[in-house]
């Protein structure tokens, strides 16, 4: 079998390491305890989250015992960012987003077996702990030359930075050395932005235990013009299908660039490498085809939201374009892909015409372009072609009673909710 350092440096998923040959001893020497953590800033985690767990899932599929972290503490601080000072949420809202989160993880992970899974929180070990025994227990292990050091908080001493946010690694550091002690824990992981807050806690678990332990990060995932992969026109994509419809998710996979889709793939599935590398070729010869983003898709949005999604996924796209039966897909997969689509609305006391609903959906610019496009034979109203620009849609042509698929022409598709 592949090692799993061997594997994951294979998919690209190791940026930096503390001694890896140490590390490779200790993995195979027999089951290790590992951990990553996730702060509850928003309700839900994002694909940037997503690597991680994966990750993890990873590790404990090579044996291994995961222990999940959502940080009911460091969530009420937020790790600092380059750009200013984190917005504090409530501590209500912090623990709505807990619970949410640890739902989120422990459906990616195995809770039951051998090595099952456990999810912490690190706010079982610092709700009781006095500022007087956090400043003498961690703090005095902690050189401030250093602190000031790491880039996040050189970049922004001219602009300032709280004492509360400089202090968030001091915490970080506590939560893997609590683990340490508690549950074994020897190796952490995360991105390799928290490169520096991992690095801290090994330090601090040889300072203060004079044990050893070890950190992995994974590397910052990019668009092809380095920018930060994980964004879409409209916002963040979401794991949570309240925040991002399983149909936006898969249309977001659905859109990666030729030249990071095998990237993604091997990254983000758990498809063999070989099986991934006669993907690339198919791509490399055939790019057109996007099969290389169809299977992305298909994989990454199983292992969120399931296999029913990925067809209801795949049956909508082929039914906005006039290949299958729009009355088959399910109200909410047609609405996400109507809104995907940038639909629009209409009043159904107007009594809006084909022409309206054409000018609503974005498909024309003027009634004097719509009508054209209806006399040119290139309009379509649920697939169906539209002759007479002055067809009232009325509920009777409506899908679910609201909605209007509009298409002109074979590929531009929208549509408009009328209400």
């Amino acid at each position: 079998m592949t090692h799993v350092l061997d594997d994951l440096e294979a998919r690209g998923l190791i940026a930096h390491s503390t001694d890896r040959d140490a590390l490779r001893a200790e993995l195979s020497a027999g089951p290790i305890t590992y951990y990553v953590g996730f702060d509850p800033t928003a309700p839900s985690l994002h694909i940037g989250n997503l690597l991680q767990i994966l990750t993890a899932r990873r590790l404990q599929l090579a044996g291994h015992r995961p222990l999940l972290l959502v940080g009911g503490s460091t969530g009420l601080i937020g790790d600092p960012k380059e750009a200013g000072e984190r917005v504090m949420n409530t501590k209500e809202t912090v623990a709505e987003w807990v619970d949410r989160i640890a739902s989120q993880v422990s459906r990616f992970v195995d809770v039951e077996g051998d090595n099952a899974a456990t999810i912490v929180n690190n706010l079982d070990w610092t709700a009781g702990l006095s500022t007087i025994d956090f400043l003498r227990d961690i703090g005095k292990h902690f050189p401030v030359n250093r602190m000031l050091a790491r880039d996040v908080v050189s970049s922004r001493l001219e602009s300032g930075i709280s004492y509360t946010e400089f202090s968030y690694v001091l915490l970080q550091s506590m939560d893997f050395l609590e683990l340490n002690r508690r549950h074994g824990c020897v190796l952490q992981t995360g991105g390799s932005d928290q490169w520096g807050n991992i690095t801290a806690g090994v330090e601090l678990i040889r300072r203060a235990d004079g044990r050893k332990a070890h950190a992995l990060a994974t590397p910052l995932i990019t668009k092809a013009d380095g920018t930060k992969f994980g964004k879409t026109e409209s916002g963040t994509v979401w794991l949570d299908p309240e925040l991002m419809s399983p149909y936006a998710f898969y249309q977001s996979w659905m859109q990666a660039e030729d030249a990071k889709v095998v990237e993604y793939l091997r990254q983000f599935t758990f498809l063999p490498l070989d099986e991934i590398d006669r993907i690339e070729a198919e791509h490399v010869e055939k790019p057109g085809l996007r099969g290389a983003q169809r299977r992305l898709a298909a994989e990454v949005t199983t292992i969120v939201h399931g296999e029913a999604e990925v067809q209801a996924a795949e049956l909508a796209s082929r039914a906005l374009f006039g290949r299958g039966e729009l009355t088959e897909l399910p109200e909410p997969t047609l609405a996400a892909a109507l809104r995907e689509a940038g639909a629009g609305e209409l009043r159904a006391s107007d009594r809006p015409t084909i022409v309206d609903a054409l000018i609503a959906s974005g498909l024309a610019d003027s009634r004097s372009a719509a009508r054209r496009t209806v006399g040119e034979g290139g309009a379509y109203l649920n697939n169906e072609r539209v002759s007479d620009p002055d067809l009232v849609l009325t509920d009777d042509l409506l899908l679910y009673n609201t909605w209007a698929v509009i298409r002109k022409g074979k590929r531009s598709v929208s549509g408009v909710a009328i209400g």
